[in-house]
């Protein structure tokens, strides 16, 4: 999660809403991402989109079911969606998402076999949300 801390870090020198992510697998990381929706000028450009697509890219193929997600911040529906169709095997982030995560939903939208495990970091991860938020909000 430390890992995934810093690449939100580089969305916050961006000027983005800081969530960072990195894939493992094989107790190797495979790929890094952070937020670029600013950047892009894309609403999907969430870390986890930008990460599933470095990953499969990795891995030459589209499935994800030997992997972890480390993520700053719990994904939202469109980004359990992606990672339901990618067939994650694990996802683990830090802060949750009390307003657009995916556990807001009665039937959150991950693949069966996807294992989940909350609260890693969680205070540094929400931290550096809440000092983002401070700020733009002055």
């Amino acid at each position: 999660m430390r890992e995934a801390l810093k690449e939100a870090h580089k969305s916050l020198e961006r000027d983005e809403v800081p969530v960072g992510a990195v894939m493992v697998a094989n107790d190797k990381i495979i790929a890094r991402a952070h937020n670029l929706t600013e950047t892009l000028n894309d609403v999907t450009a969430h870390a986890e989109m930008q990460i599933i697509t470095a990953a499969a890219s990795y891995l030459s193929g589209k499935y994800l079911k030997d992997c972890t997600l480390f993520v700053t911040l719990e994904p939202c529906v469109m980004c359990a969606g992606a990672l339901y169709w990618a067939q994650i095997a694990r996802i683990v982030y830090g802060a949750t998402d009390t307003k657009r995560g995916f556990s807001l939903s009665l039937s959150p939208p991950l693949h069966p076999s996807t294992t989940i495990t909350s609260g890693v970091l969680k205070k540094d991860c929400a931290a550096i949300l809440t000092d983002f938020f401070k700020k733009i909000r002055k």
